[in-house]
């Protein structure tokens, strides 16, 4: 995933309305616009632009059917940033908190030989 990529996916998700949208999405998969905005107290249009951010991101891919448009969650970019940063971290915590685990169980057989 490009740099630029990322960013655009952390700038969709910096925003509560557009991690609920991509809910709602995720739950009724091919749910329209209109779905989707029953669940806000803002304009179509903003609902919209929400969407238009998110689909940029590639959170969502809509499909046109007849005059609506249908969406569904793409999770590729979110499991791309998961194993970028998630597992990294992941295993820096591991190997951290593997060495404390070792350190103490020494100084607890020391403990116990004296």
């Amino acid at each position: 995933m490009k740099p630029e990529s990322m960013d655009a996916v952390f700038q969709a998700l910096a925003h509560k309305t557009r991690r609920r949208m991509l809910d709602i999405v995720r739950n009724s998969p091919g749910c329209n616009v209109n779905d989707i905005a029953a669940h806000f107290e803002v304009s179509r249009i903003a609902v919209m632009k929400h969407l238009g951010v998110l689909e940029t991101a590639g959170l969502v891919i809509s499909e046109k059917k007849g005059r609506d448009r249908r969406f569904r969650v793409n999770t590729v970019p979110i499991r791309m940033i998961y194993e970028r940063w998630t597992t990294a971290y992941s295993a820096l915590w591991a190997g951290a908190l593997t060495d404390i685990k070792y350190r103490i169980e020494a100084k607890n057989r020391k403990g116990k030989r004296k």
